[in-house]
C-alpha cells in the first residue's frame, strides 16, 4: 500500500467506513463531524486505534491517561488520526479470584474491537500481567498492523535504608511478620515503601517477563519493555509508537509477518535468560498458538536446558531490580549477549530485523546483565516436569529455590481448598517437618477457577518458628512471577477434572527429581487405578454467565489456557464486517 498524498483512494481499511456517496458512510462521516472532526481530519488518513487498559484501580497503568496523549501526538505528527478506546484492565492486584480468569475475555474484546471498528492499525497499551498476552492474542487474530506499548516497571522500593522489590520482599517480610520479627510500625513502613510510583512490578515478575517476551518477539520498539514507567524516555517512546504505527499501516506490516516460529523461539530464549516468571509458560504458548505456531512445554524445556540465566534481577537474581536492569543497558543489551543464539533475521515492528535493532547495544554493568561466561544460573529460569503426578507437565523455577530440593522425597500433606490449607498451616501444632510436601489441589484453570496465583503456599507457622523458609510445594495453580521457593506449579491435567493430583493422599511419598525432570507419587499403579475408579468429580463452579463459558472451553495449562474455539486451528478468522 503506497501513501497517497492526493487524499483520494488509498486502500486504507477505514475507507470502507467513510466511502463517498453511500448512505451508511454518510452516517459515519456525520457522526465523526458530531465528534468535532472535519473531513480533513479523517478522510484518506490511517485511523489508529489506541487500546488503553487504564483504570482508576490499576496502579500499574495509572500513567496511561497521559501516555495516550503522547501516542496521539505521534500519530498526528505522522499524518494519522488517533482514536482512544477503553479496554478491559484485568489488573492483577484487585481482580479476584484472579485476573487470569479474564485474560481470554480481554483477548476476545481486543479482537472484536479491532475487527468491528474502522482501525487501520492499533497501539496496544498494557503491562500488568495478563494485559500483555490478552491484548497481543486478540491483535494477532485480528491481523491489522499493531505495536505494543509496555507500561514499564515502577521505581524500586525503599524502606529503612533497604531496597525493596515488589512481591518478592512482601513474601519475605510476611514470613518474618508471622514469625514475630516485624513490628506494626515496620510493617506499615514496608507497606508504604515497597511500591512508590506508577508502573508494573519492578522485579522480574510476570509483567516484566511478558513485556520482555513481546519486545523480543519484535512487537515493541526495541528495548521499550525496559524503560521505567515514570522516566521521561517512556513519554518519548509512547510518541514514537504513535509515529511508527502510521508508517506500519502504509507498509502493510501485519503481525503475521513478525510472529513466526523463529520469533517465538527468540522470545523463549530471552525469557529464560531473564529469570522469567513461571507464568511465561502459559502465556507464551497461548500467544504462539494464536499465531499458528505449535510451541510446546518440551520446546521450552529444551531451550531452558541450554540457555543460561544472565539477568541478576530478583527473584531469580539476588541483588538488583528492573530500574537497575534499565541503567545496565536493558533488554537490548541482554539480547546482544545472546545474539549468537537468536535468529537475528526476524522482522520487527520497526521494519528492520532484530539484528539491525541490536546494533550498538552495550552492557553498562556486567553484574546486572552478566556475560554468558558468568551466569547467575547455568540453565534458564524454568524446568518442565513430567511423571505420574503430571503426565501433561508441570513447571518449577529452579533458579529461585534452594538447590537441596532439586532431588527430594517426602510425605504429602494434601489440601482440597485454600481455606483448608491456610487453616492448617496457621496451626502451630500441625505435625509437619521440612521434608513434608505441601499439596494444594482444585486450583487449576477450572478448579480455581482461572488458575489463581495460590501456588506459593505459605510455609506452616510451626516451621517458620523453627527458622525454615522453604519447603517443597505442589499445586495445579500458578504463582506470582515475583515469588520464589521450591514450588511445583501448573500440574496438568488439573485435579478438578480428575488429573492424578486428585488421587494423591496425605502420607503418600512424593518424589521430585529436577535434573531428570520427574515428579511422581510413589504409589503402586494398581492402587492409583483403584483410587481413580472411586473418584467423583466436584460440583461445577458456575451454572451461568462468563464463568460457565470459561469452564466449558478453557484448555489446560500445557496448552496455554486459551479457549478451544479461539485457537487458530479451530476455524477461519472472521473477515471484515459487513457495512450496509
Amino acid at each position: 500500500m503506497a501513501k497517497d498524498d492526493s487524499k483520494t483512494t488509498t486502500g486504507l481499511r477505514s475507507d470502507r467506513w467513510f466511502a463517498p456517496d453511500d448512505l451508511r458512510s454518510f452516517g459515519h462521516r456525520s457522526r465523526m463531524m458530531q465528534l468535532g472532526f472535519s473531513e480533513a481530519d479523517f478522510r484518506g488518513k490511517p485511523i489508529i486505534g489506541i487500546l488503553n487498559t487504564w483504570s482508576e484501580i490499576n496502579s500499574c497503568h495509572s500513567h496511561f491517561r497521559e501516555r495516550a496523549q503522547d501516542v496521539k501526538r505521534g500519530v498526528a505528527q505522522a499524518g494519522g488520526l488517533a482514536v482512544e478506546m477503553p479496554s478491559l484492565s484485568v489488573d492483577e492486584s484487585f481482580t479476584k479470584p484472579t485476573s487470569m480468569l479474564y485474560r481470554n475475555m480481554l483477548a476476545m474484546e481486543t479482537e472484536e474491537m479491532i475487527r468491528s471498528h474502522p482501525f487501520d492499525g492499533v497501539v496496544l497499551m498494557g503491562g500488568c500481567d495478563k494485559t500483555t498476552p490478552g491484548l497481543v492474542m486478540g491483535a494477532l487474530t485480528a491481523g491489522v498492523p499493531m505495536i505494543y506499548l509496555p507500561a514499564g516497571p515502577m521505581l524500586r522500593g525503599h524502606y529503612a535504608g533497604k531496597i525493596l522489590g515488589s512481591g518478592s520482599d512482601a513474601w519475605k517480610y510476611w514470613d518474618e511478620r508471622r514469625a514475630g520479627n516485624i513490628t506494626d510500625e515496620e510493617w506499615l513502613g514496608i507497606q508504604g515503601g515497597i511500591a512508590r510510583s506508577a508502573g508494573t512490578c519492578m522485579t522480574m515478575g510476570t509483567a516484566s517477563t511478558m513485556t520482555a517476551i513481546t519486545d523480543a518477539m519484535g512487537l515493541t520498539l526495541p528495548g521499550a519493555s525496559s524503560i521505567p514507567a515514570v522516566d521521561s524516555g517512556h513519554q518519548r517512546m509512547s510518541a514514537d509508537c504513535g509515529r511508527r504505527i502510521v508508517d506500519m499501516v502504509w507498509e502493510e506490516l501485519t503481525p503475521d509477518r513478525i510472529v513466526t516460529r523463529a520469533a517465538v523461539q527468540n522470545a523463549a530464549i530471552t525469557a529464560m535468560a531473564t529469570g522469567c516468571s513461571t507464568n511465561a509458560v502459559v502465556h507464551l504458548i497461548a500467544m504462539a498458538r494464536r499465531a499458528g505456531v505449535d510451541f510446546t512445554l518440551d520446546d521450552l524445556d529444551d531451550l531452558g536446558r541450554t540457555t543460561p540465566l544472565i539477568a541478576n534481577v530478583r527473584p531469580s537474581g539476588k541483588d538488583y531490580l528492573m530500574e537497575d536492569f534499565f541503567y545496565a543497558g536493558g533488554l537490548r543489551a541482554l539480547m546482544k549477549q545472546l545474539e549468537d543464539r537468536l535468529d537475528t533475521s526476524c522482522l520487527t515492528v520497526t521494519g528492520k530485523t532484530l539484528g539491525e535493532n541490536l546494533e550498538g547495544a552495550e552492557v553498562y554493568n556486567d553484574d546486572v546483565i552478566r556475560p554468558l561466561s558468568n551466569p547467575v544460573y547455568h540453565e534458564g529460569s524454568l524446568a518442565l516436569l513430567r511423571g505420574n503426578l503430571c503426565p501433561d507437565g508441570a513447571v518449577i523455577k529452579p533458579a529461585a529455590c534452594d538447590p537441596k530440593y532439586y532431588v527430594h522425597e517426602g510425605p504429602a500433606l494434601v489440601y482440597d481448598s485454600y481455606p483448608e490449607m491456610k487453616k492448617a498451616i496457621d496451626d502451630e501444632s500441625l505435625e509437619v517437618t521440612p521434608d513434608h510436601v505441601l499439596v494444594l489441589r482444585n486450583a487449576g484453570p477450572q478448579g480455581g477457577p482461572g488458575m489463581p496465583e495460590w501456588g506459593m503456599l505459605p510455609i506452616p507457622k510451626a516451621l517458620i518458628k523453627q527458622g525454615h523458609r522453604d519447603m517443597l510445594r505442589i499445586s495445579d495453580a500458578r504463582m506470582s512471577g515475583t515469588s520464589y521457593g521450591a514450588c511445583v506449579l501448573h500440574v496438568a491435567p488439573e485435579s478438578y477434572i480428575g488429573g492424578p493430583l486428585a488421587l494423591l493422599k496425605t502420607g503418600d511419598i512424593v518424589r521430585l527429581d529436577v535434573p531428570n525432570r520427574r515428579l511422581d507419587m510413589l504409589v503402586d499403579e494398581a492402587e492409583i487405578e483403584r483410587r481413580r475408579a472411586e473418584w467423583t468429580p466436584p460440583e461445577p463452579r458456575f451454572e451461568r454467565g462468563y464463568g460457565w463459558m470459561f469452564s466449558k472451553h478453557v484448555l489446560q495449562a500445557d496448552k496455554g489456557c486459551d479457549f478451544d474455539y479461539l485457537e487458530r486451528g479451530f476455524g477461519r478468522v472472521a473477515g471484515e464486517p459487513d457495512i450496509f
